[in-house]
């Protein structure tokens, strides 16, 4: 496509984010191969680029002799005007094919917000919206991603979803795939589906039928073919030191969200907070070893160049051997300008030696914690189990040791919420600069607080409540900035960072939809909405207008989706789809929710019968080893000296 595609670049921003050829890209010859994959992250590419899910999958597929993977990123309102215009189709960036000629067009999505820039390229392909509009001539179209744990809004646009884990999910299907084709497609599209959706492990929406009740809640949701299951299982990579990708990093050509070298070091978290989705439906916690972590940096950096390495997973403190890995990594790159680099630290979980072998070859920052609540009680309500005094004993001992910037992560709208939990954070705030002014002796420190709105999410102990409404989260997030800067002393010092609750009340909405708010996500598409995760890009009253038009007819409304609490009976649009979490457990931490009961890490404790482990056949993994890391030796060009740090194959 790209004769077609160039004379329109330079009328548009950033055109080098649509040319490819990135350091790591892969293209291959189309006809050697028997399964071709586009995937594609539903947004910018700065943004898109970055994702590690997508790189993983991208890798793996192209290790395949006989498969191809190319990537595809939403292109901004100027290029789609232009593409319409000149009859360009959706492409590919790595050999820019058209996205229509694939076999499998797979979607990643980390937010729902990405729903409307999906339809954008189905429709910029020549795909049909709807799955059952497709025929063999089009790609078969799979999402994936933690909002694949709810795919129901979007039901009506995929013909499958994976839950879970997709390294091996991928080959599953690309097997099935390649096996369909080399029998000679037989069946048509609707028996490669079957094929798909009896293995158990991948939801494929036409072959389950919804009922309702007239109230409007569903009354069941069952299969209308033999060979389909009724329950559809999420998928778990056991062991990550068998999948260490990204082997070969993508180096984006434009300037992106995240400029450096990530290696996921674990997946999984039995902290147990009650709003985090990513936290209940990644469990169990599997931990990436010491030699397998060491063995992907070093790869990383020759590969990619990146001065830069992130440590990442959802809370990579907890690692059991974080102190080992940060020391044998700064050890390693001394005198470098390699840097280390956590993202968000719990509280209870850093140490300045931590901090100062992550800084030991970089500068001094900033440091992120994540309270998430101002104040004790929502705090135990959350299940994020911080006090105050362990936050203040911690950026004190930062500001003593040099460094000079905080930021701390905070939700508002939380279930059982008031105003004065919300204060709770401009006392917290100043409360941060006071003691890390007597800490330092300067006062030129800061203190940050970014705040977000709550949305409860499917497969955790929050998906019964009610959703705050924006205009009292905005409210609240008023009275917050009074607070603050009532004492201008330290207000000066405090930075705030919000988003207004409307979009967090429609992120709720496609996060705990049922196929009937797929309606809405078209009109609101239709209408123009793209980029809906931008804020300059969205806009509330679309969505509100379109909610109105597709769901009052029905007997439903944008509320009755988001503000309603549910009772404790009521069949959940994914109740079909199994997380490996209980729902009789995750009813009962709702209820210790609400009784402001505090419950331990399971993972050091003994078990709370969440369901994952018996329902995986599995364990926790619990660390630690007692190995290090080797330092590196450097040897010649052509020496037969291997580096002990990287196993046999690399």
């Amino acid at each position: 496509m790209f004769p077609r595609l160039e004379p329109l670049l330079p009328l548009v921003s950033k055109p080098v984010q649509y040319v490819g050829g990135e350091l790591n890209a892969t293209v291959k010859d189309w006809d050697a191969t028997t399964v071709r994959w586009c995937l594609m992250y539903p947004d910018a590419y700065e943004v898109g680029l970055p994702n590690q899910g997508v790189m993983i999958l991208y890798e793996i597929l192209n290790e395949q002799p006989d498969v191809l993977a190319e990537r595809t990123y939403a292109v901004w309102p100027d290029l789609e005007r232009l593409m319409r215009e000149h009859d360009v189709p959706q492409f590919t960036v790595d050999a820019h094919r058209p996205v229509g000629a694939f076999d499998l067009f797979g979607v990643s999505f980390a937010t729902e917000l990405g729903y409307t820039n999906m339809l954008t390229a189905l429709d910029l392909a020549g795909i049909p919206l709807h799955a059952a509009d497709r025929t063999e001539d089009h790609p078969v179209v799979v999402a994936g991603g933690h909002a694949a744990f709810n795919p129901e809004p979007i039901a009506d646009f995929l013909d499958a979803a994976v839950l879970g884990d997709g390294e091996e999910a991928v080959l599953e299907i690309t097997d099935i795939t390649r096996r369909w084709k080399a029998e000679g497609s037989p069946g048509g599209r609707d028996e490669l589906l079957l094929r798909l959706a009896e293995t158990g492990g991948i939801y494929v929406p036409r072959f389950h039928d919804v009922e309702y009740l007239p109230d409007g809640r569903i009354q069941r949701v069952v299969p209308n073919r033999d060979r389909v299951p009724y329950r559809v299982f999420k998928r778990t990579t056991m062991d990550l030191d068998a999948w260490p990708y990204p082997k070969q990093p993508l180096v984006p050509l434009a300037e992106s969200v995240h400029e450096r070298m990530s290696v996921e070091i674990f997946r999984g978290c039995t902290r147990g907070c009650r709003f985090c989705q990513a936290g209940m439906i990644t469990r169990p916690v599997r931990e990436r070893s010491i030699e397998g972590i060491g063995a992907m940096v070093q790869r990383g950096l020759a590969a990619t160049g990146f001065e830069e390495v992130g440590l990442l997973s959802l809370s990579s403190a907890d690692h059991s051997e974080i102190g080992d890995i940060t020391k044998g990594l700064a050890d390693r790159y001394q005198g470098t300008n390699t840097s280390l680099s956590l993202p968000s630290t719990r509280v209870d979980a850093f140490n300045v030696d931590l901090a100062n072998e992550l800084s030991r070859n970089g500068r001094r920052s900033g440091l992120t914690f994540a309270p998430e609540g101002g104040s004790e009680r929502i705090r135990r309500v959350i299940n994020k189990m911080v006090s105050e005094e362990d936050l203040i004993r911690t950026v004190t001992t930062a500001y003593a040791n040099g460094w000079r910037q905080v930021k701390l992560y905070f939700m508002c709208g939380l279930p059982t919420e008031t105003d004065e939990d919300v204060l709770q954070i401009a006392e917290m705030a100043k409360e941060v600069i006071r003691a890390g002014r007597e800490a330092s002796g300067r006062k030129d420190i800061r203190c940050t607080i970014s705040i977000g709105g709550f949305v409860p999410k499917p497969h955790t102990p929050f998906q019964w409540a009610s959703q705050c409404d924006p205009d009292t989260v905005d409210a609240r997030l008023r009275k917050l900035r009074e607070a603050v800067n009532s004492d201008r002393n330290l207000g000066r010092n405090i930075g705030m960072r919000y988003h207004d609750g409307k979009p967090s009340l429609i992120e709720g909405l496609l996060s705990r939809g049922d196929r009937r708010v797929g309606r809405v996500i078209e009109r609101v598409w239709r209408e123009g909405g793209r980029f809906d995760g931008w804020s300059e890009h969205f806009s509330y009253q679309r969505w509100v207008d379109a909610c109105a038009a597709e769901l009052e007819p029905l007997g439903v409304s944008l509320d009755w989706f988001t503000t309603r609490e549910r009772e404790e009976t009521e069949v959940l649009p994914w109740d079909h789809l199994d997380s490996g979490l209980d729902k009789e457990w995750l009813w009962a931490d709702w209820q210790d929710a609400l009784d402001e009961r505090e419950q331990d890490d399971c993972r050091w404790t003994p078990c709370f019968d969440c369901g994952v482990c018996p329902a995986m056949g599995t364990d926790i993994q619990v660390g630690p080893t007692g190995r290090k890391l080797l330092p590196i030796s450097p040897v010649g060009q052509g020496s037969p000296v291997r580096n002990p740090a990287l196993t046999a194959g690399d």
